[in-house]
């Protein structure tokens, strides 16, 4: 199968889950804020992986949000299969994204940093 025609079928699955988990699930567990930052799907499209970045008050609070999510697997993939027009719809595995939490903390660490030396600096001039 083509590349490009996986890049598109990602792109749309991520945009459909998106909407799906926004605003379809109706679960009271789901409290904290959810991302969907990418959908990787298999050559066959049997299988997708669904990359999730959560953001909440507390680590608890994650946790149960996801665990929501994994047991809504079956009816996301339901509305998915009537969202996206396509022969198969793919077994559903979400996994979480902790690479913008990496990131944020690597930028807190710099700020850190580059705050240690300009007083560093300071002083120097003094």
């Amino acid at each position: 199968m083509a590349n490009h025609r996986l890049e598109r079928i990602n792109e749309e699955y991520k945009k459909a889950l998106s909407t799906i988990i926004a605003d379809e699930v109706r679960d009271p567990r789901i409290t904290a804020m959810v991302s969907v930052t990418g959908a990787d799907v298999t050559n066959d499209l049997k299988q997708c992986k669904v990359y999730l970045s959560i953001y909440g008050t507390s680590k608890e609070e994650e946790d149960e949000t996801f665990a929501a999510i994994n047991n809504a697997r079956g009816f996301i993939r339901t509305r998915l299969s009537r969202t996206v027009n396509l022969r198969n719809t793919p077994e559903l595995k979400f996994i979480r994204d902790t690479s913008i939490d990496y990131g944020m903390k690597m930028d807190e660490l710099i700020k850190k940093i580059s705050g240690e030396e300009g007083s560093g600096e300071e002083r120097e001039d003094q």
